[in-house]
């Protein structure tokens, strides 16, 4: 005899379809998976063995033989263990009825029970993309597949109630998402009305957070780098439902998806540690998965201590100008998206306090060179905003006068964002940071002021193309955030300078 069940797998971040074949014949008793399946999926012969007999059903003494299809497709992951009991108890004719229409989806343990799966969503979307209507999950993972709207989400507990469902004896009740996308307000762990001081900085991370620009804080130690790092996430748009899947996804795939959290409403905030070790900074791994950098998409990169990560840092190179992560192997490519903003925090030298005027510094001038050449130019040159971080007088520090709120500078980014929305609407451009050479020339002209002024700045701060271009989109954004369509010298100063001012 024999069944077909349609399952699905992950690549990337993109499901595909996969046809499990069961087939029964006479011979001596045997059990063979094919497929290119990984160890996972091999071992899944001994879990469907044990939970097939105790939920009570008959293991067939016989030949059987699984194929799962596209065979030159890697399969990894235990997902499959509920399309390989289905198709054994169909292939038996334990159980009956059309398939056709039906995606199963689940890891089996030994007493029939279903545990949780990690890549359901892009799994579920693909589904409905292939004329799929009916799709079996396992109960816990039922609120995450049913963001995927047009499809019958059926939650499954155990092997044994998915059986009495197909037999007739009790039905599963369908899935009802109750699930409500609204913009509540979200507790921020830091407000910017709680930073003393430093004001220019708070300026510099409302002008990136406008325009999703990248930014680099240089300053002494406890100077307030990370706090107003963190403060940056209270002052960022919420997600649209787009943006909110697009990263639900990438946790999904990576299994960071918390259990109770089938929608991330939240921007995401990754702060990697800089001993992160490349795979985990990337993505990769035997199984290839998500790194941090795919993890902070939509949201924010937090790299402190950025000198610290040494060569590893090369890395973001490719992610900064394309959006996108390629990890290639000798099995085939994967792309994860990689569209963050990168916000870093570094001292200026080893000892923290090299240009304080309070305080010496001790290290030698060699020293203090070869620590900021631990930075590649063409990677500060990717770094649209640069701003020094002094330390904060005691005056400040204990003034009782509270700074202006997040949400009052969240309004004005919000106010930003959407003149960009409507600019680029018709467009995959979703801020000013996303532009090319093109949108540059039509959207970022200067009048003969501002076209003097530029020439002066790239004379002086000798700007190469790569910095020129960034500069624009910067003066673009104070523009939006001023409210006007025309770029201003004041808007174009602004911009200038945030560039760095050493040699570029």
């Amino acid at each position: 005899m024999l069944a077909k069940v349609y399952s699905c797998a992950v690549i990337g971040l993109e499901g595909v379809l996969v046809e499990v074949e069961v087939d029964i014949a006479q011979g001596l008793p045997a059990f063979t998976v094919v497929g290119l399946g990984d160890a996972a999926v091999q071992e899944s012969r001994e879990r469907v063995r044990a939970a097939v007999r105790n939920s009570g059903q008959t293991f067939p003494m016989k030949r059987l033989t699984v194929n799962l299809a596209p065979g030159d497709l890697r399969k990894a992951g235990p997902a499959y263990d509920l399309p390989i009991a289905v198709g054994l108890l169909l292939a038996s004719e334990q159980i009956g009825g059309d398939v056709s229409k039906m995606l199963f989806i689940g890891e089996l343990s030994l007493d029939g029970a279903l545990r949780h799966t990690d890549g359901v969503l892009p799994m579920v979307a693909i589904a409905r993309a292939h004329g799929i209507e009916t799709v079996f999950v396992p109960y816990e993972d039922a609120a995450e597949a049913a963001l995927i709207e047009g499809l019958t989400i059926v939650p499954v507990c155990s092997l044994t109630e998915l059986v009495g469902h197909f037999t007739g004896e009790y039905a599963i009740a369908p899935y009802l998402s109750d699930l409500r996308f609204e913009q509540s307000e979200p507790e921020y762990p830091i407000d910017f009305q709680d930073v003393r001081g430093q004001e220019h900085i708070k300026r510099s991370l409302e002008v990136a957070a406008a325009g999703a620009h990248n930014i680099a804080m240089t300053g002494s130690p406890g100077s307030g780098k990370t706090m107003m790092a963190r403060a940056l996430l209270s002052i960022l748009p919420p997600l649209t439902l787009d943006e909110a899947i697009e990263v639900t996804k990438i946790y999904s795939v990576a299994g960071q998806l918390p259990n109770d959290t089938p929608l991330i409403r939240q921007r995401p905030f990754c702060a990697p540690h800089h001993t992160t070790s490349l795979a985990g900074l990337v993505g990769g791994g035997s199984r290839v998965k998500p790194g941090m950098i795919s993890l902070s998409h939509r949201g924010v990169l937090f790299l402190d201590e950025l000198p610290e990560f040494g060569p590893k840092l090369e890395v973001l190179r490719q992610p900064l100008e394309d959006r996108v992560v390629t990890l290639s192997r000798a099995s085939g490519s994967v792309s994860y998206p990689a569209s963050f903003m990168l916000v870093a925090a570094q001292n200026p030298c080893p000892c923290g306090w090299y240009g304080d005027p309070d305080r010496a510094c001790t290290c030698s001038p060699a020293l203090v060179t070869r620590y900021q050449k631990r930075i590649s130019g063409p990677l500060m040159d990717r770094i649209d905003i640069h701003v020094e971080a002094p330390r904060v007088n005691y005056e400040k520090l204990s003034s009782d006068r509270l700074g202006e709120p997040s949400a009052a500078i969240r309004e004005r980014v919000i106010a930003a964002r959407q003149r960009q929305s409507e600019r680029f609407r018709g467009t995959r451009l979703l801020s000013n940071a996303d532009m090319g050479a093109a949108e540059i020339r039509e959207y970022c002209t200067l009048d003969g002021a501002g076209q003097s002024l530029m020439k002066a700045a790239v004379r002086q701060l000798n700007l190469s193309a790569r910095a020129y271009h960034r500069v624009l989109r910067m003066a673009r954004t104070i523009a939006d955030l001023t409210g006007v369509e025309q770029i201003a010298p004041a808007h174009l100063a602004e911009a200038i300078q945030y560039r760095p001012r050493q040699a570029e």
